[in-house]
């Protein structure tokens, strides 16, 4: 492999497939076990919710949005594409735009909430400015995926290696500076503040949907869907729950006015003197490589959004510039707002998962019951091709299952009649999930399978030795 990733969203050949299965782990592991998973963890017990039940919620919801994640993951090793490009079957060639749009402003949001958090730790812990910090973490974290798919995963392996060390000291430590057995009492089991936890733990992890094939896709063919499953789901369990539960435990013996880092370094400190800087360090260095995920997968789904407006030379010269792109728009929009509109895009991220719901319910169907794996590779880059620019099938599912969620919404703009029932809880994905998979289903009865599988034989013949593009 060159030092720098020559690909962008074009197919992966066999004969560039390379790594270990079991590296999906640490990429997973790592990826979650950062500070701005920390503060997930502590929503439930800043409402009042005791440390049990939010613990409770927080596993529950972890495993929930987790295993439909690891199952995206086993489409990257299969097809050898980009999460995004592999929804043009189910929605057509401009179809897909929906969610890759959206995809994109939830990428350069996120990145721009992460290099706030990042100049507000280096602030705590040095007293860095705001500015130069977002701008100096932001090239670092952007160099990172310029190289690309292979530096990625060797740092999170590394990372994951340190992330480790510090979570079991901090977890064997908080045994001895606090009474666990009153702290983990039961207490009063509140039913708004846990489902509120639960599925803020669920849509945090089903948010790497949107991306998680993309660190799969060089994978040799022959992995299997249980191992790449099995690894992705323990990686980002693990460290989803994990550093969650830091969050919940430091909030509920250390709350302070100062927020969850304040409380993550003022129980780790608790621990042993000086413990708090090396934790919050360690979380930093997180923090950047979930940071280069993020850009690199902004800059592959900008990519997809171009190819289907226009011809574009994939490569290495285009995913560059297309990082570059995604990187201004991140660092200018962390550097022009305040923290607090800052607060208030991040709950505006938190509807845009919303839109995410019905389309990993689709996309998992089409691929595990309807069409089974079985995809042409070319067609996915033609744009009259066999899957068409508009897929009726998969857009009107997602409308019918996003419709149906309607009710169950509460944002800080509208709170459905059902969540208001519920004492303002949302549980809108247990409603869009099932049923955009059943609308799905229902309009794929009649399609013509066997014929769409003569046409991939024809189309997808000299796939190994012939340019996609």
């Amino acid at each position: 492999m060159a030092l720098v990733e020559t690909r962008s969203i074009d197919y992966v050949p066999l004969r560039e497939r390379h790594g270990k299965v079991w590296h999906l782990w640490p990429v997973w592991f790592t990826g979650d076990a950062h500070l701005a998973t920390l503060a997930t963890g502590a929503i439930s017990v800043a409402a009042g919710l005791s440390l049990f039940w939010s613990a409770i919620a927080v596993l529950g919801g972890c495993a929930l949005g987790t295993v439909l994640m690891a199952f995206h993951c086993t489409q990257g090793p299969h097809l050898g594409l980009p999460q995004m490009i592999q929804s043009r079957p189910q929605f057509g060639y401009l179809g897909a735009l929906l969610v890759w749009v959206v995809a994109l402003v939830t990428y350069i949001g996120f990145n721009a909430l992460n290099q706030t958090l990042a100049a507000d730790t280096l602030k705590e812990l040095a007293g860095f400015p705001h500015g130069p910090t977002v701008i100096v973490f932001s090239l670092v974290a952007v160099a990172v995926a310029v190289i690309g798919y292979d530096l990625i995963h060797l740092a999170q392996r590394w990372l994951a290696y340190a992330m480790l060390a510090v979570l079991a000291v901090y977890t064997v430590g908080a045994f001895g500076i606090v009474d666990l057995g009153k702290l983990l009492a039961p207490g009063e089991f509140r039913a708004t503040p846990f489902l509120v936890q639960f599925f803020a733990a669920a849509a945090y992890q089903l948010s790497w949907s949107i991306y998680v094939s993309d660190y799969s896709r060089y994978l040799p063919k022959d992995v299997g869907i249980r191992e790449s499953f099995f690894w992705t789901f323990w990686g980002a369990f693990v460290g989803g729950a994990w550093m969650m539960l830091v969050g919940t435990f430091a909030y509920a013996a250390f709350a302070t006015p100062d927020g969850i880092i304040a409380a993550l370094r003022d129980s780790s400190d608790a621990i042993f003197p000086g413990f708090g800087v090396v934790m919050l360090v360690t979380s930093f260095l997180g923090l950047i490589t979930i940071t280069s995920l993020n850009f690199y997968g902004a800059s592959l789904t900008l990519l997809s959004v171009m190819d289907s407006l226009t011809s574009v030379q994939l490569g290495v010269k285009a995913r560059v510039l297309s990082l570059f792109t995604v990187f201004t728009a991140a660092v200018s929009l962390s550097l022009v707002v305040s923290g607090n509109v800052l607060h208030g895009f991040e709950a505006f991220l938190g509807v845009l998962g919303y839109l995410f719901t019905p389309w990993t319910a689709i996309n998992l169907v089409d691929f595990f019951f309807v069409r089974k794996g079985r995809y042409s590779i070319r067609a996915m880059f033609m744009a009259d091709g066999l899957y068409g620019k508009w897929n009726w099938r998969g857009l009107v599912s997602y409308a019918v299952g996003f419709a149906a969620m309607i009710p169950f919404f509460k944002t800080g703009l509208y709170t459905g009649p059902v969540a208001t029932a519920l004492g303002r809880a949302d549980i809108s994905m247990l409603v869009g999930l099932p049923v955009s998979a059943g609308v799905y289903l229902y309009l794929c009865r009649n399609l013509n399978l066997q014929a769409e599988q003569e046409q991939i034989a024809v189309l997808d013949r000299n796939l190994e030795t012939e340019p996609v593009r």
